[in-house]
């Protein structure tokens, strides 16, 4: 049996591809691989500017990473959007994240 992510990888290889698919790849490698999840995600993003959650998401994989300027940039560009679409509760929780990153982010 195949896992949720094998079967993802799966669609795209069939070319399925969509910002959906692929932010569902970057939630299946997040924990494991934060690089790759990047690269979903910035393809999804190429594909719909406006995705709150792919934005969301990003910012948790560049800061996995320890890459927090990077998380920053996607934190903020995502609560733009998020306000834009009138998605609150996605641009609360990136304003909270960012909060975090701010105070707990080592001086650059």
């Amino acid at each position: 049996m195949s896992t949720p992510r094998e079967r993802l990888e799966a669609l795209l290889a069939q070319g399925a591809d969509s910002a959906t698919l692929r932010f569902g790849l970057a939630n299946a490698y997040l924990a494991s691989a934060p690089a790759i999840a990047i690269r979903h995600l910035e393809q999804a993003l190429v594909q719909d500017a406006n995705y709150s959650a792919a934005w969301k998401l990003l910012g948790r994989a560049h800061a996995a990473l320890g890459a927090h300027a990077a998380a920053a940039d996607a934190w903020r560009q995502g609560i733009a959007v998020a306000e834009q679409r009138g998605d609150v509760q996605a641009a609360k929780e990136m304003r909270v994240f960012l909060k975090r990153l701010e105070r707990d982010a080592p001086p650059a």
